[in-house]
């Protein structure tokens, strides 16, 4: 036995060169359910290596692509119209910087630099219509875009504050026993939300929502799941579901709260018909029913069933040590886990309301299938169980896009060992920490459910098995970072040679990242 051999054979880095992978992908298929991950490794050999400073734009507020890279969407200066703007491809801007020397354009005075800024945004991006959207005195919301999966039609939101006079009448702002009451830290407005095709400008539909609370910054308050889109009405506790047509309208599917089934109150009413009578509309006033709604009821009859499964006397009187409470539960955030299951958050009013700001107040999650109003399970804050569900099948909850045009592979902790190694490092960050151990770390972890939709990005160079960054000025999640005093650099993780864009630094305002699928 030759006991100077090596124990541990290092790592072969396989061929980068380009030429070489084009032949291996000529000749070779790879391993089944393997293409698009082949595909993105070219990511490696083409890649942005050039960035200019402070280039002149419209007069807008920028979003996003597309998920299919064809289109860019922006907002008008006063946030009442949207604008889309082709994407004319990486090589749009090659007569204007050819034969610069260097990777980066800075702030220069001369001539060329003057007009590469002035003129790079219009070659990159035509515009093709101006869509005026928001109307009476509504605004959209700069942080709420959801795309379809055929990449057609984006749908956008806009609010408007409600005046203090006329005040609305009382019976508008609790329409049913589950509102919260408002506050100034959680204002009330009118809501609308408009789908327009990408193709034409054309606005498809509009739905309001009248005097309400709807989360439209980062998506928070409407997710969408191939057609079936959910809204989530905070002051009123109720989800509204429709599916989007292929046409770009919205039809209505159900509503779930105060009643789980459409046809309930012709139930309630020929079982108590007499509900509540107001003295002078002689409608029904909601608000007053002494009954609990119909998504309350099952989430409690779940729990009792549980306890009373749990055969021990200790876990019933539980259930009514903590019944007041559990009644007091509001929905705080929901997603969309498939076409037909929600996941949902419940916690204090003072949360929802955001008159506690405390992360750390208890909160429950309940997973809710809307075909059979049944609900399947619920999770504690502090839940070990989902934690390792989250950990294991973080994509699912992300809702990794493979269905749609446009395949998306997000970087997640359970498709990427690079990512998960994050995520554990994190994680054992508040376990050491002060006033930390596991139950904080697993209810940190647990305060990002419910993700909202469309809010990680794709981009091959945000993939870590890919390429690495520093992840505290750029990561998968989109949301403005702020700008460090350095150029963000990427590196290509096999051959540790520095091989993308270098993002430009000592900006004061908050950088948000839109990635192209192209290089």
């Amino acid at each position: 036995m030759d006991h100077d051999a090596p124990t541990i054979r290092p790592r072969r880095i396989q061929n980068q060169n380009v030429i070489h992978r084009l032949e291996r992908r000529r000749i070779s298929s790879g391993k089944a359910g393997t293409h698009w991950h082949q595909v993105r490794v070219f990511h490696q050999n083409v890649f942005p290596n050039f960035t200019v400073v402070n280039v002149e734009k419209p007069p807008c507020f920028l979003r996003k692509f597309s998920p299919d890279g064809r289109y860019f969407i922006a907002f008008s200066s006063d946030q009442t119209s949207l604008e889309i703007y082709e994407y004319q491809g990486c090589q749009a801007a090659e007569d204007l910087l050819q034969g610069y020397e260097g990777e980066i354009l800075a702030n220069g005075n001369d001539q060329r630099s003057v007009n590469i800024r002035g003129r790079l945004f219009e070659r990159f991006f035509v515009l093709l219509h101006i869509t005026n959207v928001a109307s009476n005195g509504e605004h959209l919301n700069r942080e709420c875009s959801l795309f379809t999966d055929d990449c057609r039609y984006v749908i956008v939101g806009s609010a408007a504050y409600l005046p203090e006079e006329p005040h609305p009448p009382f019976f508008e702002v609790y329409r049913n026993s589950e509102s919260v009451t408002p506050n100034p830290r959680s204002p009330l407005e009118d809501y609308s939300l408009h789908i327009i095709d990408l193709h034409t400008g054309r606005l498809c539909d509009t739905r309001t929502f009248k005097c309400d609370k709807v989360i439209l910054s980062h998506n928070q308050g409407l997710y969408l799941y191939k057609n079936i889109l959910a809204i989530l009405s905070v002051q009123q506790q109720t989800i509204h579901v429709f599916q989007v047509t292929p046409e770009g309208t919205f039809i209505d599917v159900r509503t779930i709260g105060r009643f789980c089934y459409e046809d309930d109150l012709l139930t309630l009413s020929a079982v108590y018909p007499e509900v509540q009578r107001d003295t002078q509309t002689g409608m029904a006033n909601p608000y007053k029913e002494p009954f609990i709604n119909s998504l309350k009821h099952r989430l409690l009859v779940y729990l009792w069933r549980r306890a009373e499964q749990d055969g021990s006397a200790i876990a019933k009187r539980r259930f009514f040590q903590y019944f007041d409470q559990l009644r007091q539960l509001r929905m705080w955030k929901m997603q969309l886990l498939d076409e037909n299951h929600l996941f949902i958050k419940y916690t204090s009013e003072d949360v929802v309301t955001l008159r506690v700001t405390d992360p750390s107040q208890p909160s429950f999650f309940v997973v809710y299938n809307m075909v059979t109003t049944e609900v399947i399970a619920v999770f504690e804050n502090t839940s070990d169980e989902l934690l390792e569900l989250f950990e294991n099948f973080c994509d699912l909850f992300r809702n990794a896009t493979l269905h749609s045009e446009a395949v998306q592979f997000p970087c997640s902790a359970s498709s990427n060992n690079f990512a998960r190694q994050i995520q554990r490092r994190f994680k054992d960050t508040i376990v050491n920490a002060k006033y930390g151990g596991h139950t904080e770390a697993v209810r940190r972890l647990l305060g990002q459910l419910p993700i909202s939709a469309q809010s990680y990005s794709g981009s091959p160079y945000l993939d870590l098995s890919l390429f690495s960054y520093d992840d505290k000025w750029v990561s998968v999640m989109e949301r403005p970072k702020t700008c460090g005093d350095h150029p963000i650099s990427f590196t290509t993780c096999q051959a540790w040679a520095e091989a993308a864009l270098a993002l430009p630094g000592g900006l004061t305002e908050p950088l948000l990242l839109a990635v192209h699928r192209d290089p």
